[in-house]
């Protein structure tokens, strides 16, 4: 099982990762990101963003969504929030600082949910999961982004040896994809294949449908 840092432990990693965050990722994870919006956009404008950061994605979504954020780092909200300001993003209705395994919503709430880069990273990613998936309406789609490890081969046992090391800068590198389907199977979710994008497949789309 990959190696998870403590909540306290992702607090501290954000904090020292805002003021430099959007300088290292922007370029980067935008085209994954892009992927990301895109698809959970189809499930209807009411939207939740699952680990929101530093707002990196906000302005990706249309003038007719509902976008609602929340990040466990106000350090990285902060930021977002001056970003939604200053772009004038009428789209983003609310920002909040809140646990992704806790999630103060009422069931049923949002047409779609996304987490970007962030699944792999909480500590209880079953737990965080379980709350999308509760604050999905029937028929939405939780859409997740990330770099998921190899489940077989020399690559994946190069991913585990290097996962505590990752863990303690709040990265993760032996995630697998067959976690997050196998607790979808555990709900009776359905998972669609998943959508590599750039750059070169690293990172994936991966999309959850709830039964309606």
């Amino acid at each position: 099982m990959a190696a998870q840092p403590t909540t306290a432990l992702m607090r501290k990693a954000y904090q020292r990762w805002a003021p430099v965050y959007d300088i290292v990722y922007d370029k980067l994870t935008e085209p994954a990101a892009r992927a990301a919006v895109t698809a959970v956009e189809r499930s209807g404008p009411r939207i939740l963003e699952v680990g929101v950061g530093t707002g990196l994605s906000l302005g990706y979504y249309g003038p007719g969504s509902e976008v609602h954020g929340i990040d466990l780092s106000w350090d990285m909200l902060r930021r977002a929030s001056q970003k939604a300001r200053n772009r004038g993003l009428a789209q983003v209705r609310s920002l909040q600082v809140m646990d992704a395994c806790r999630l103060g919503f009422p069931d049923a709430a949002f047409d779609g949910v996304t987490a970007q880069f962030l699944i792999t990273l909480v500590p209880d990613p079953e737990s965080a999961l379980d709350e999308m998936a509760r604050v999905l309406r029937p028929g939405g789609e939780i859409v997740l982004v990330n770099h998921f490890g190899r489940d077989e081969g020399a690559l994946a046992r190069v991913e585990s040896v290097i996962a505590p090391l990752c863990a303690k800068i709040g990265w993760s590198s032996d995630f697998k994809a067959s976690r997050i389907i196998a607790w979808a199977s555990r709900r009776s979710l359905e998972t669609l294949p998943l959508q590599p994008v750039f750059p070169g497949g690293f990172f994936k789309v991966l999309r959850i449908r709830k039964p309606r």
